[in-house]
């Protein structure tokens, strides 16, 4: 293979967006082209003919599929479809990308894993493209090295994804469990729980509340969890789409030292000790470990992905260079895509049945009470 060639499912905003990547990046994405894309919108579709110029359109992904006109599809169609998509795709030969979140529960995302595993030759990413951003690449490196020592917290209050009464007036699929599948977590803080279980990994078990603030919508959008992880560490993940003006403050703590990243900037404050080995030499009272700051600033970072430009088109060029076998680095596997999605789910479930949930949690028990939300919805809009 010496040629990418892609299909998009579903032109809404993000869909469409990805379109202009292409035609805008080009001397970015060699080796990727679009030559299909599909939509069950005839609006979007005319869109389509008239602004992509030889671009195939299709009304169905399965034609699109059969076509013989594209090696890899990327996803985007309301959260829902994901699953079902990624498993046509599969079968029908293709490689996927697919757009977060990877699904709405968990078990549609461990049977799309598990097609993905029957079809080794296909490779599987997902958008995470903030794990393009340096900081959060160097934060990555500086946990893996050692230098952090163990982990002993994580916070991270991410409420600057404010969105007024006109954002859920686009659509009648926004701010519902019919159209989205949950609020705030489901929809602008995929990325955050990505890297919030990327960095720290996965909690044992989760207590949060999930709340519904200044808005006439039916989901979450104000969020705030307590987690605890298998060494005994603790975590916080707050988040919100009300809060004007809103924080985005991640803090990582262990042995070593502390990771703040905030307004562009990674400061490590380093201990010259690790904690534990600090308090038992130490014989000041009040003492404290020295430390040193290491800052390291913004987008002037690449490290090793530094040849791979930010955010999206990041993640397709890498994921390009994978299939073209120009790099074995792959940012986003599709399968790590249940990881952050199984945080999402747990503080959903803990929201709901105000109780801790333990992770792994019952997925009937998720799917159940989603089921009862999705219904109380109908019944309230058919007043």
């Amino acid at each position: 293979m010496d040629k990418v060639r892609f299909g998009i499912v579903g032109l809404g905003k993000q869909g469409t967006f990805y379109t202009k990547l292409f035609q805008k990046g080009k001397s970015v994405l060699k080796g990727a082209e679009l030559t299909a894309v599909c939509d069950v919108l005839e609006d979007r579709r005319k869109y389509a003919e008239e602004n992509l110029k030889g671009v195939k359109v299709f009304s169905d992904y399965n034609e699109m599929f059969k076509s013989g006109l594209i090696d890899a599809v990327m996803i985007e169609t309301p959260h829902y479809f994901h699953s079902e998509i990624a498993i046509a795709a599969f079968e029908a030969g293709l490689n996927v990308l697919c757009d977060k979140p990877a699904g709405v529960y968990t078990r549609q995302v461990e049977e799309m894993n598990k097609v993905a595993e029957e079809h080794p030759n296909q490779l599987f990413g997902m958008m995470f493209n903030q794990r393009t951003n340096p900081l959060y690449i160097k934060a990555k490196e500086i946990i893996e090295s050692g230098e952090l020592g163990n982990l002993k917290r994580i916070v991270w209050i991410i409420t600057n994804w404010y969105r007024p009464k006109a954002y859920y007036a686009q659509g009648g699929w926004r701010g519902t469990w019919w159209g989205e599948g949950g609020g705030v977590l489901i929809n602008q803080c995929p990325h955050q729980l990505d890297l919030f279980t990327w960095l720290a990994g996965l909690p044992v078990s989760v207590m949060a509340t999930t709340s519904t603030v200044g808005r006439a919508i039916n989901v979450e959008n104000d969020v705030t969890a307590y987690c605890k992880f298998a060494n005994g560490a603790t975590g916080v993940f707050i988040t919100s789409t009300h809060d004007a003006p809103g924080t985005n403050r991640l803090e990582i703590t262990g042995d070593g030292g502390k990771i703040v990243i905030e307004n562009g900037k990674l400061v490590f404050t380093k201990n010259e000790k690790m904690e534990p080995e600090f308090s038992e030499t130490n014989t000041v009272f009040m003492g404290s470990p020295k430390t040193k700051k290491i800052t390291y600033r913004g987008w002037g970072h690449y490290l090793q992905f530094k040849k791979y430009p930010p955010q999206h088109l990041g993640i397709i060029k890498n994921y390009t260079d994978v299939l073209l076998k120009k790099t074995d680095k792959f940012m986003a596997p599709g399968k790590e895509g249940i990881i952050g999605l199984t945080f999402s789910n747990a503080i959903h479930l803990s929201g709901w049945t105000n109780k801790e949930v333990k992770i792994p949690f019952d997925t009937a028990e998720y799917e159940a009470e989603l089921e009862k939300r999705k219904e109380e919805e109908k019944i309230k809009s058919a007043k």
